[in-house]
């Protein structure tokens, strides 16, 4: 047993002005790698084990899981269970992406061993995020673990507030920048990166990757001495070589198979029947030769010889021809084809289409109650702007189960950071939108394509967007020293190319941006070229977007909700919404639409039409009238005094009909006119700050022909101090009004003077 179990070892790094410890021996010592990473009070646990496989499954089953606790920031899961579980959140998906693609490219090719890397959230102190602090964790675990690893590499992210560069921003300070990065590098060169702006020149993007890339050295630095001093000594590791004589049989029968003719037919689908052939020739052939006949290990072989020939073949007519597999050379941008209002009753919808690659995007407008509200470390949160990338197996011409994939949300998260910056405010355009991307061909930059439809759409839908949002997918060849950059990379160009770099962005410049390779890095001169190579693409996309729908319509769909707002006085909201929440539901059930009320009084209403929405509003409106002087109001009767009776003009508001003014004739009892929850129609005649009198022998003067002279319904002269009795709207002490009894004396006995 370790009876030293609170003596881990410890480092410290100094990054952006912060403190970041890794720590290894305290927690999950039977891990093959297990790191603490610490910044503030933010905590992540990264551990690393792995397992021989029991057979080989045709790729390296590398599983990355990142979870954020609840505990982590005081918190209670808001789920029915109260725990952690199900499918993970959009966020804890995204961040395990980001920690997969830098470190995946790292082990080594033929690696037999089942790998999972998991990283928790523990601590959060709602001011350091964890997802770079995951991603430098991961590399830690593995560089002290007994894998083979080629790193390490660190995580960083990137803002830009008020021109200056910041590394590891908090989260109050992410909300003012205009930049935001999260990027993964080595000693020398750029992994990964994923991010977005608001419309930044490339260069500044640049300049932020190469200044981030030095910020972060210190975290290689740890890492590098972290291993050294806890480390396992690495497991060996021989890749497994090709049989020689095999893979020169097999190249030699591939070419006579016509192999080269295969990889120069432009379309997609008959390409990949071309290629089957090819191999199905070659396994043919081989089977026939005796030497290999009954060797299933060279057979399973063969695929996979003839896959790397390929690989060989087209790099090389790139790089020597600068010809690509369809023909087009390595900057020209695949043609382009658009249609809007594709589907008639959707809000907004557009069909794109770029070589071989459509995307059909449809737009969706509702309310403030459709906005996503997701449970997350910092609280509940919402989303009112949501973009779905799908990519069901018919796009592709396969059959799998229909699953939301990581790939899917990835690219959706992507597509949607590129479109958020041209969104109006809210205060501006209170809807909620929706953006769902399906994907219904695909030969590489689906992402993209549904970045450029996505535009088209909300365009398509009225939304008054700030400019159009196009996307481009750039690809890299590079052998030695010679390096190609292609420009709207097909989908086997990304299969057998090195690098996948999404840029999205306006003619002013970048919005989001998303860089995979598959070297072991890149320096920033390649990715500056890239960058500026693809501003040329996006400003061709942009004009070909242009000719389909050069601005936004006017106005919103007919069929998207109508909205509108509607000032009232705070201290009435109580009786919009009524007892039990009554009121609000009467307005909703008579008119279909969703009332959103704030405590400052302003009231956004949504509703499927124009009639139902000026219906809502004038029910709305109806728990904020003022009364006017000289209008009349169906009103009902709510007391009935000695002195008259007290009505209700308008909600909430109560007006005292004065004996004298019940009639056009005498009134002895209140009570022989007024009767108690009955309607009567009375006109208001004196409004006093909150007192009002109102008058129904003014009504009945106006029925017999009589203009309302507001003489004769003046307020009767009030009695003298000496003789006044008690308050109006409670009668005197003998139950008469205080100022003059029946029989014409005042609330005294003594003769009226009036």
């Amino acid at each position: 047993m370790n009876n030293d179990i609170f003596s881990p070892t410890r480092l410290t790094a100094h990054v952006g002005g912060r403190e970041v410890v890794f720590e290894s021996g305290r927690l999950a010592n039977q891990a093959d790698g297990a790191v603490w990473m610490q910044c503030g009070g933010t905590v992540v646990l990264v551990t690393v084990c792995f397992q021989p496989l029991e057979f080989d499954k045709g790729f390296f089953p590398l599983t990355v899981e990142y979870s954020e606790k609840m505990y982590a920031a005081g918190r209670i899961p808001g789920s029915f269970f109260r725990r952690e579980i199900g499918r993970p959140s959009e966020r804890e998906t995204l961040v395990s992406r980001l920690i997969d693609r830098p470190i995946r490219p790292l082990f080594p090719k033929g690696l037999n061993e089942d790998v999972q890397v998991l990283a928790s959230v523990i601590s959060a102190d709602q001011e350091n995020e964890s997802d770079a602090l995951a991603l430098t964790g991961a590399s830690a675990a593995l560089m002290i673990s007994s894998l083979p690893f080629e790193g390490p590499v660190a995580g960083g992210r990137i803002g830009r507030l008020d021109g200056q560069f910041v590394l590891n921003p908090s989260f109050e300070q992410q909300a003012g920048c205009d930049l935001n990065l999260i990027f993964a590098a080595s000693r020398d060169a750029l992994t990964m990166v994923e991010g977005d702006a608001r419309f930044l020149p490339e260069d500044v993007i640049i300049d932020a990757l190469e200044w981030g890339r030095k910020e972060i050295q210190p975290l290689i630095d740890a890492q590098e001495k972290l291993r050294d001093l806890c480390g396992k000594a690495k497991m060996s590791f021989v890749p497994k070589g090709d049989n020689a004589a095999l893979a020169a049989l097999v190249n030699d029968l591939a070419r006579e198979a016509g192999i080269e003719d295969a990889l120069r037919v432009p379309d997609k689908m008959p390409r990949k029947d071309a290629r089957k052939m090819v191999k199905t020739k070659v396994l043919e052939a081989v089977r026939a030769i005796p030497e290999w006949a009954e060797n299933s290990e060279a057979l399973g072989a063969v695929p996979d010889i003839v896959g790397d020939l390929e690989k060989k073949l087209v790099r090389s007519r790139i790089i020597n021809e600068g010809t690509r597999i369809d023909g087009r050379d390595t900057k020209s941008v695949r043609t382009i084809q658009i249609q809007t209002g594709v589907l008639p009753r959707a809000h907004g919808s557009a069909l794109f289409r770029r070589g071989e690659t459509k995307s059909l995007v449809i737009a969706t407008l509702g309310s403030s109650t459709d906005e996503q509200r997701m449970d997350s470390l910092t609280g509940d949160v919402t989303k009112r702007f949501m973009l779905h990338y799908n990519f069901p197996p018919y796009c592709v011409g396969e059959v799998k189960p229909v699953r939301v994939s990581r790939r899917e949300i990835g690219h959706g998260a992507l597509a949607e950071k590129s479109l958020r910056p041209i969104l109006p405010p809210d205060a501006d355009f209170p809807f909620t939108l929706r953006i769902v991307a399906e994907t219904m061909e695909s030969n590489g930059s689906s992402s993209m394509a549904a970045v450029c439809g996505g535009s088209l759409a909300l365009m398509d839908a009225g939304v008054p967007v700030s400019a159009p949002v196009a996307g481009v997918a750039m690809g890299l060849i590079k052998e030695g020293d010679t390096v190609v950059v292609l420009t709207d990379i097909l989908g086997d160009e990304d299969a057998l190319g090195d690098m996948d770099f999404k840029i999205a962005g306006t003619a002013e410049g970048v919005t989001g941006v998303q860089m995979d390779i598959k070297v072991t890095g890149l320096t920033t001169d390649v990715m500056r070229a890239a960058m500026r190579q693809a501003r040329e693409a996006r400003l061709h996309i942009l004009g070909e977007m242009a000719k389909a729908m050069p601005a936004p319509r006017g106005e919103l769909s007919r069929f998207a909700p109508q909205h509108a707002e509607v000032f009232v006085n705070p201290d009435i909201i109580r009786l919009i919404i009524g007892p039990g929440g009554k009121n609000i539901k009467a307005i909703t059930a008579a008119t279909g639409a969703s009332v959103d009320i704030e405590d400052s009084g302003r009231v956004s209403i949504f509703a499927p039409t124009a009639e139902a929405l000026e219906k809502a509003r004038e029910m709305v409106s109806y728990y904020d009238q003022r009364p006017e002087i000289g209008k009349n109001y169906p009103a009902k009767v709510r007391k009935i005094l000695e002195i008259g009776a007290i009505v209700e003009v308008l909600p909430n508001v109560e007006a005292l009909v004065h004996v004298s003014q019940l009639d056009v004739s005498r009134v002895e009892q209140p009570g022989d006119v007024a009767r108690l929850g009955e309607d009567m129609l009375v006109k208001v005649i004196e409004i006093n700050g909150d007192r009002i009198r109102a008058s129904r022998k003014a009504v009945l003067l106006e029925e017999q022909g009589h203009a309302w002279n507001p003489e004769d319904t003046a307020r009767p002269p009030r009695p003298s101090h000496s003789d006044r009795g008690e308050r109006h709207d409670r009668g005197g002490r003998d139950g008469r009004d205080g100022r003059a009894g029946r029989d014409g004396r005042d609330g005294r006995g003594r003769p009226d003077r009036r």
